[in-house]
């Protein structure tokens, strides 16, 4: 089943069962998407966007969720932080499951050893691969670090 018809299901069923905090949460969600899908218009397609650039999205989405918990944390306001983390575990019901830290470090080597990659230069080139292959089941950033510490000889 498709994304954008996994959403539509999750609306149905919390508007049914009242729950207010998930459904506001799924609509900000579909706005996300549309608002991506609108910014994706050609003159030539209406079509909106895939599934995997979904995932990129819903990445970015749980990005910024947690950066205003550690803010929140940082400035004494836990409330705030413990409705930004309701929001996260909402948005990751619709992401495959994520690579743990090992498979994520197999996955760089495998993918440093495909590309043939040498030195820090080579960085973009295995980072692209990686987003190609693995959008949405791996966290970048911790990614970024790794294929760095491989590149660099660490």
């Amino acid at each position: 089943m498709a994304l954008r018809d996994q959403l539509m299901n999750a609306v149905k069923e919390a508007m049914k069962a009242r729950e207010q905090k998930r459904l506001g949460t799924l609509r900000l969600i579909q706005s996300a998407i549309k608002d991506k899908d609108i910014a994706a218009r050609t003159e030539d397609s209406r079509e909106g966007i895939s599934d995997d650039d979904i995932l990129a999205l819903f990445g970015k989405l749980i990005k910024s969720r947690e950066d205003s918990v550690a803010l929140y944390e940082q400035g004494g306001r836990p409330e705030l932080a413990e409705a930004e983390r309701a929001e996260i575990a909402i948005i990751r019901e619709f992401m495959p499951r994520q690579l743990d830290e090992t498979e994520t470090k197999a996955a760089v080597a495998a993918i440093v050893a495909e590309t043939a990659a040498t030195s820090l230069k080579d960085m973009g080139k295995v980072m692209a691969a990686l987003k190609e292959r693995y959008t949405g089941t791996m966290d970048f950033g911790k990614a970024g670090a790794l294929v760095k510490a491989q590149l660099s000889g660490k």
